[in-house]
């Protein structure tokens, strides 16, 4: 794939994201993706913060978007290359103080394979 696909992907995973659209999300993903969050090592520490496969990204964002309706992500640059694309956006949630953040989605064939998650 080239950047520009990439970036249209990226645009796809933050339309999807921020309308809370769990379905068109998990379509942008392979069924075996893995799925690394320094939240997710918060909210479920037996994962070490990686989970793998669609029922438990199904899981992990249901119980985003349930706890936090307000939860938006704003993009702020897209770098791209042949196999990734390197997401920096600012994550809103009302009441709570934006946070910066970095996000690798690794794409094979047209599907998410591998997200991780960085931020402080």
């Amino acid at each position: 794939m080239n950047s520009i696909s990439l970036e249209a992907i990226a645009q796809k995973w933050f339309d999807a994201f921020n309308a809370h659209d769990l379905e068109a999300l998990l379509a942008l993903y392979h069924p075996q993706a893995i799925h690394f969050s320094p939240k997710l090592k918060l909210r479920q520490p037996q994962t070490n913060g990686l989970i793998s496969g669609k029922a438990a990204l199904r899981v992990w964002w249901k119980d985003a978007f349930d706890r936090l309706p307000t939860l938006h992500y704003q993009p702020q640059s897209f770098t791209a290359n042949e196999k990734r694309v390197f997401m920096e956006y600012t994550r809103t949630v009302e009441n709570e103080p934006d946070m910066l953040v970095a996000e690798v989605l690794e794409v094979n064939d047209g599907e998410i394979t591998a997200s991780r998650v960085y931020h402080g």
